[in-house]
């Protein structure tokens, strides 16, 4: 299904996502804060699901729309976090879709999720940089102090969970929308392998440490 075009199956298939993603949005205000002030939300796998499945559009489309109603709803920080949710779920996702488009092998989807971990990590200690300072009210001197031991270590974490996360759930996602007929039947020459036992043991190991490492960074062990 191309993004481009804008057939009631896909706008349904966005807006069954945007809900999804506004669910996890949701539930991760039960989960503990980082340093008091950094939130991890599972919405990120969602968005990067949708991505990899529709192409990188669609996950911007997606974060704009949710961040959105978040900032107009449940969120207390405005348009500043609209701003750093919408660039911190596109610098992750929109790189992985992209990636995983060319040839849409497991190969390509650890390496694309893997990339967008990383452009991510790099895009938030940025926008960190930048944006912060205006947002807490603090000297431009205190957020760079805290990078390396705050930003970093949480923005890392958190792009490991969701990539864990989005390895696990993609093949089941994508055949429940098949057989919902929200997306096109899997082509010959597409998505080469499948997603056997020993890669999903490799999706839970990825997932189960970045979740021990998100333990250890609010304290619980």
């Amino acid at each position: 299904m191309k993004e481009s075009k804008m057939s009631t199956r896909y706008m349904a298939a966005v807006a069954m996502f945007a809900a999804v993603s506004f669910v996890a949005v949701l539930i991760s205000k039960v989960i503990p804060n980082v340093a008091g002030f950094l939130s991890y939300e599972p919405k990120d796998a969602v968005i990067v699901i949708a991505g990899l499945l529709y192409g990188p559009m669609t996950s911007v489309l997606i974060s704009v729309i949710v961040s959105f109603i978040e900032m107009i709803t449940i969120s207390t920080t405005g348009p500043y976090g609209l701003l750093m949710n919408i660039v911190s779920t596109c610098a992750f996702a929109v790189p992985a879709a992209w990636f995983y488009q060319k040839h849409r092998t497991q190969k390509d989807a650890v390496i694309g999720l893997g990339f967008g971990v990383a452009t991510m990590v790099v895009a938030m200690l940025l926008w960190n940089y930048i944006i912060t300072p205006f947002y807490m009210g603090v000297p431009r001197a205190t957020v760079a102090g805290m990078l390396m031991t705050v930003f970093l270590p949480f923005n890392l974490v958190k792009g490991g969970i969701n990539a864990g996360l989005t390895l696990l759930l993609y093949k089941p996602v994508v055949n429940a929308l098949r057989k919902a007929h929200l997306a096109e039947p899997s082509k010959s020459g597409t998505e080469k392998g499948h997603f056997s036992a020993g890669f999903t043991l490799f999706a839970l190991a990825v997932l189960i440490t970045f979740v021990l490492l998100f333990l250890v960074l609010i304290g619980v062990i």
